[in-house]
């Protein structure tokens, strides 16, 4: 399960980000669980799921699915909590907890996460999220499933949040933000750096930052 430290960052970079895209998001109670079920749905095309053709998983970007989607679950947590990340803290900490059953209950159904496939899981967590419901045990298989740990998605969460800050600061809601650089995508960039530095370090975040900096276009 994830550190009260990572979570801590996490919450706190996501409720920084919130107040970037609109200060009052708050009072404004965006519908954060929807934004899931269509990261879902998009990940479900990434596993591959049509039975009358050929299909590849892509590993690669069914991670990056479940970053965006823990985006999302994060900021639902911090919204039904005020925004008090302490709270927010505290109710994820008890949830990741309580997932060594790996079993809940939806719709008059029993459902064991060791009985379902990748796909199964994906399915269930975009019904769970239009039902307005948020089950950690769900998103932890799913995340075992696509070969990450908590340590994993700290690392790729707070390396998306970055890159979400720089393109806010770059003029990605007016559109004049580039998301290709030098031949390569941001998130192509994001990745390399990613490779130079070291997601434990204290500073880590600030680091990326001005790495991505250096390398967009003045």
């Amino acid at each position: 399960m994830p550190t009260q430290q990572q979570l801590n960052t996490m919450l706190s970079l996501q409720s920084a980000m919130n107040r970037k895209v609109d200060p009052d998001w708050i009072a404004a109670a965006y519908p954060y669980l929807r934004a899931v079920v269509v990261e879902a749905a998009e990940a479900i095309e990434h596993h591959g799921w049509k039975w009358w053709k050929k299909q590849e998983l892509d590993l690669a970007q069914l991670q990056m699915e479940v970053i965006d989607i823990w985006h999302f679950i994060l900021s639902e947590v911090l919204l039904r909590q005020k925004g008090d990340e302490t709270a927010a803290c505290v109710k994820l900490l008890a949830d990741c907890g309580d997932i060594s059953g790996g079993a809940i209950d939806f719709d008059n159904r029993p459902y064991s996460m060791a009985a379902m496939t990748l796909l199964d899981k994906l399915e269930l967590l975009t019904a769970l999220a239009a039902a307005r419901r948020i089950e950690i045990s769900v998103f932890a298989s799913i995340m075992k499933d696509c070969d990450m740990s908590w340590d994993e998605l700290f690392a790729q969460y707070v390396s998306k949040n970055v890159l979400n800050f720089f393109r806010q600061d770059h003029g990605y809601k007016d559109g004049s933000y580039q998301k290709v650089w030098h031949g390569k995508e941001d998130n192509e960039h994001l990745v390399e750096v990613m490779a130079t530095l070291s997601a434990t370090s204290e500073t880590y975040p600030t680091e990326l930052y001005q790495a991505l900096k250096q390398r967009y276009p003045a």
